[in-house]
């Protein structure tokens, strides 16, 4: 989890510090639980998946504050990987 960590502050432009650690692991675990809820099983080891978790969690950082809808095209990645046959359950 520690990777995606630091991929996600890096999309999010926080450089040089820790101060966001706690949190932004919280949401990579929120976004991780989520997308399994809808019926994806998800390998972290696999690219695609990490970074499906990543633009999750980054959605969820970005819409603290702004409410936003979620982004067709984060909704239509999450149907790909639940509906596409890409190793789900």
């Amino acid at each position: 989890m520690e990777i995606l960590l630091a991929r996600l502050k890096i999309d999010l432009g926080i450089i040089n510090s820790t101060i966001y650690d706690a949190r932004l692991l919280s949401l990579l675990e929120v976004a991780k639980k989520e997308i399994e809820k809808e019926g994806a099983t998800l390998d972290l080891e696999d690219i695609s998946d990490s970074e499906l978790v990543i633009d999750y969690a980054r959605y969820l950082w970005q819409s603290r504050r702004e409410p936003m809808t979620e982004p067709r095209s984060l909704r239509w990645r999450i149907n790909n990987r639940i509906f596409g046959g890409n190793g789900n359950a």
